[in-house]
């Protein structure tokens, strides 16, 4: 089989690899390039483990001089290593060679032998601690992009969720069914029932216990739409209810779902899988005409004020955003909007 470079494995070449691939007496086999074509340079049997074995394979290599290696393996031994030996100090030329023909090897002897290839620039990286080095390579994980390190961390999620044995007097007490298994705690309730009640603008806050799937209460406090920015969490995400007196037509209690694109992809999940259990719980424990008809989302809690409520509750002509984020909150995905300019503090 011709290569890039025209090269192509002589007869007695690939006769030699048959036989050490039959007989299991050859350790090393050298290649070399010689008068346009692929030939066996020299052979080394086998004495005891490939690692023990290596410290022969120094006495093999010219420090100048590119050549292949074709190395048995230990388990299993019908398998081979590949080895592209071409030092740095090499000559220009003799490198292009080698590097053009390199395919030829493998291709031309059987590619179903070779399990694996070792493209060495020096002696050094053939010795028992150079191939070590190289087997820790293989075996540490791929490094992964941000995007794939997130996707990552959602599979691993939801593999958690879907193994989780089934609670059935779990899902009796959550308003989201069997599916979120989500509570509602006891204060967290009176917090959301005793809002209708408010005479002035008060806001409550829930944060969800990841290890139970319990809404807990966060705050709740006499707040004005001024304040939202700073009592509403800018790091993790969180759910809130805000009683506000300045909303059209009158007073509202407004649900504000917050997902900070910063808080980590878990969370993230567990909030966007229940925001819309939530928002509909709510409107049983709250007078229908009290609760608004649209829920108000936002990745950063800073954008929070009167404009921005008026915005997502549809009392502006400026275009809204409201919508339901992706099943994870993903940054640039879930709350999507051109901002303005920003607010001066």
């Amino acid at each position: 089989m011709s290569a890039t470079s025209g090269i192509t494995v002589s007869p007695e070449l690939a006769s030699s690899f048959a036989d050490a691939v039959s007989s299991k007496n050859v350790r090393f086999l050298k290649i070399s390039i010689r008068n346009e074509t692929l030939v066996t340079d020299a052979t080394i049997s086998p004495s005891s483990t490939l690692e023990n074995d290596l410290s022969h394979l120094q006495s093999l290599l010219d420090d100048d001089v590119p050549a292949y290696v074709l190395v048995r393996l230990d388990d299993p031994p019908s398998a081979w290593l590949a080895v592209h030996y071409v030092p740095d100090t090499a000559k220009i030329r003799d490198k292009m060679i080698y590097a053009s023909t390199r395919n030829s090897v493998t291709k031309s002897l059987g590619a179903t032998h070779f399990t694996d290839t070792i493209f060495a620039t020096s002696k050094e990286d053939l010795t028992p601690a150079g191939y070590a080095a190289h087997k820790h390579h293989l075996a540490a994980p791929k490094p992964m992009s941000a995007r794939e390190q997130e996707m990552a961390d959602i599979k691993a999620t939801e593999r958690e969720a879907g193994s989780a044995p089934f609670n059935s007097s779990a899902a009796r007490k959550s308003p989201f069914g069997p599916g979120v298994g989500l509570k509602w705690s006891n204060d967290v309730e009176a917090a959301v029932r005793n809002l209708a009640d408010a005479t002035e603008d008060h806001l409550v806050t829930i944060s969800i216990d990841p290890s139970t799937e319990t809404l807990t209460l966060g705050e709740t406090s006499a707040t004005s739409v001024n304040e939202l920015e700073k009592k509403i969490p800018s790091s993790e995400p969180s759910f809130a209810f805000f009683s506000w007196s300045d909303a059209a037509p009158g007073r509202r209690i407004i649900f504000i779902y917050s997902c900070p694109t910063r808080s980590p992809v878990k969370h993230r999940m567990l909030y966007s899988s229940g925001s819309s259990s939530v928002y509909q719980t709510a409107k049983s424990l709250l007078p229908t005409l009290l609760l608004a008809p649209r829920k108000v989302e936002t990745s950063d809690p800073h954008e929070l004020d009167a404009s921005f409520l008026r915005t997502e509750l549809g009392q502006s002509n400026e275009p809204s955003r409201i919508g339901t984020p992706n099943s994870v909150g993903l940054p640039g995905v879930a709350f999507a909007r051109p901002k303005g300019p920003p607010k001066r503090r």
